[in-house]
């Protein structure tokens, strides 16, 4: 997109908010006028309440005034005022406007000369506000957050208030703000946003930067909790012994635990014993949790071992199923896809969870992973089964994507709900932080999930390196709110705003490294690909793109302050991105030599010594160092695997080592 069009774009979207307005605009803020005070209804939940208080702040830093927030209608009514949330006096000030809200999550924001209104279905229960998360409690829980996610909106999209990465924001100043009239409603299609980006769930980082992006962007306050694991990975230890006939038969008709990992432990699906069990078990918690939604009931991890070989669930498997085979105990078994099996097992609880449930709105969630990734024969999940997907065609190239897309689409045509959950891996670096971002496809994968009708997504993983994969993650968010949105657009307008008269440069910086990810994953099929990242991140292909930043620099000399803070953040990237692909490179003449090569062993503990320096001078948010250059020692932590390959004590497994040089697609 050109800049002319950019601008055209972000005319159309501040259009509501320039000094120069027509006499039946509302006008929020002017130097001749007091502030138009904001609303809130009356006891309101603390995340509804706090999305108004964030109004108010993002009004100052635009106006340099600060409306007054209020609770509960006053009286008198205000001549003007921003209405918060449902509130008797809105349908009095808007009688054709419908405050009713058939559609989770759904919002509303509505604008006439004198009132404004920003609301949403909301819902929460004030005994159950509370509950464990993954590193901090999660607090003031709702059920639904339609007028805080509607608030977002207005500040995004009214405002013209960009949230770049976390802690840093693009905010356009001016004295007079005014809203013409409008009605908009709009309700997001998929109601589990959260999982996402995992480490900006609520209840993850204790309010950190990272997770008031996520809030900002609405991804964070979605209205339903899918997780992305498994059901039964404490039965083993919970049941094993007094009950081993639970669990998987193994060819020899033993039933015991993993060796490896009893967590993976698998059930033996047929058994009515099982079910019951199950019921009894979660029946605790549905009493217990009036906020419960989804239970997962998915077949413990390890897909490749130890499924169960007993009559009844192999009778269970569809004799047309796709050729398997997995091991038990060491023992190869030849069988047939697990996809029938799994899905009656899922079929059978959810019925007898809504029959002992009749009243609540309860699901219970089924991987479609591993030997199940293919969709069902004759038989069709149940509407109250989610089926997650485990899709893995996210950032992988155009060969990789045919066969999980087209199971993807299988699974929609007999599920009437399902979750995306795609193993993103690394398929360029990304868990290490290099720029493998893949914001064009983005675009293409949610469109894709949308007319599958996804409900939900979870993706295993993001480790948070935004200096160096900040755009992708920026194009999600807004992805996952909308899933028709014109990335190209998003994208766009994310470069001016972000850097100004340096726009274009920058933007062809992101657009080299975005091509160059998708040549490397295309080139080389090996799902360890990126041990190999030197092959194509060259010196040259650096140079280049070093080229564009430099271009960037001199154009932002005399610009203002921020567009060289948020330059500098992504030339940071850069600089980690060239030490971290000439340590992989220098590894590579350590295993050529077999441990031999001293001048490469030098240079790599040279490496170290310059990652610690720059870890030390790290803007913030810019790189995630505890995922990698981690070692005993090395920043105060305890070692990571995923160092395994960049540093010459922690080399390449021979496993690796022989799957990079025999690739096969996973």
């Amino acid at each position: 997109m050109s800049t002319k069009a950019l601008l055209q774009l972000a005319a159309v979207v501040l259009s509501v908010c320039v000094t120069s307005v027509h006499a039946a605009d509302l006008v929020l803020v002017a130097k001749d006028t007091a502030p138009a005070p904001i609303i809130v209804f009356k006891d309101a939940p603390p995340r509804t309440r706090e999305a108004a208080v964030t109004l108010a702040e993002y009004i100052e830093k635009i106006s340099g005034v600060k409306p007054t927030v209020m609770d509960g209608e006053p009286q008198p009514l205000p001549e003007r005022a921003i209405w918060i949330g449902v509130q008797p006096a809105v349908k009095t000030l808007f009688p054709k406007t419908s405050f009713d809200f058939k559609h989770a999550e759904e919002t509303l924001i509505v604008a006439n000369e004198k009132h404004l209104v920003i609301a949403g279905r909301d819902r929460w229960d004030l005994a159950h506000m509370e509950a464990k998360g993954r590193l901090a409690m999660k607090t003031d829980i709702q059920q639904e957050y339609g007028t805080a996610n509607a608030v977002y909106s207005f500040i995004q999209e009214q405002l013209g208030v960009r949230w770049l990465w976390p802690d840093e924001e693009d905010v356009i100043k001016r004295e007079r703000m005014a809203i013409a009239p409008m009605e908009r409603r709009y309700h997001p299609q998929i109601r589990a946003r959260g999982g996402m980006i995992v480490r900006t769930s609520l209840g993850d980082n204790k309010e950190s930067g990272e997770e008031l992006w996520a809030r900002f962007q609405r991804v964070q306050l979605d209205s339903m909790d899918m997780d992305g694991g498994h059901g039964f990975s404490g039965w083993w230890e919970k049941y094993g012994a007094a009950h081993p006939d639970y669990f998987a038969a193994a060819p020899d008709g033993s039933r015991k635990a993993v060796k490896e990992r009893s967590n993976n432990t698998k059930l033996c699906a047929s058994n009515p014993k099982v079910w019951q069990q199950w019921l009894d078990d979660v029946s605790l918690e549905v009493r217990s949790d009036p906020l419960l939604r989804v239970i997962n009931v998915s077949p413990n991890d390890g897909y490749t071992s130890g499924h169960c070989t007993c009559a009844n669930c192999l009778a269970w498997d569809h004799p047309d199923g796709e050729k398997m085979e997995w091991v038990f105990d060491g023992v190869k078994f030849q069988g047939v896809s697990q996809t029938n099996r799994d899905v009656r097992f899922a079929n059978t609880l959810a019925r007898m969870l809504k029959e002992r449930f009749p009243d609540r709105d309860l699901f219970v969630l089924l991987n479609a992973y591993g030997l199940a990734r293919n969709p069902p024969i004759g038989i069709a999940p149940d509407d109250n089964v989610i089926i997650s997907s485990v899709a893995n065609f996210h950032m992988r190239s155009p060969k990789e994507r045919v066969l999980p897309m087209k199971q993807h689409a299988g699974w929609a045509e007999s599920a009437r709900h399902l979750m995306w959950r795609p193993n993103l891996g690394s398929p360029a670096g990304l868990s290490w932080g290099m720029p493998d971002v893949a914001m064009t496809q983005a675009g293409e994968d949610f469109r894709f999930v949308a007319e599958h009708h996804a409900i939900g997504l979870y993706f295993d993983l993001f480790w948070l390196h935004w200096a160096n994969q900040g755009p992708h993650y920026y194009a999600l968010a807004h992805l996952a709110w909308n899933p028709q949105a014109d990335v190209a657009a998003v994208m766009g307008d994310y470069y001016e705003r972000g850097f100004g008269p340096a726009a274009a440069d920058v933007k062809a910086y992101w657009e080299l490294l975005e091509r160059t990810r998708m040549e490397f994953v295309a080139k080389e099929p090996s799902r360890f690909r990126a041990f190999d990242l030197p092959k194509k991140y060259t010196p040259e292909l650096f140079g280049q793109a070093q080229a564009h930043l430099d271009t960037a620099a001199k154009k932002l000399a005399d610009a203002d302050e921020k567009y060289r803070r948020r330059l500098h953040f992504i030339q940071y990237g850069l600089d980690y991105a060239k030490l971290l692909v000439d340590t992989r490179a220098e590894m590579q003449k350590l295993e050529a030599s077999k441990g031999q090569d001293i001048d490469a062993k030098a240079k790599l503990l040279g490496n170290y010594s310059r990652a610690e320096q720059m870890k030390q001078n790290a803007p913030a948010h810019a790189i995630n160092w505890q995922a990698v250059f981690r070692l005993p020692g090395f920043g105060g932590g305890d070692g990571n695997q995923r160092v395994m390959g960049l540093h010459p004590d922690v080399p390449l497994s021979g496993r690796t080592l022989k799957e990079l040089r025999t690739p096969g697609l996973e």
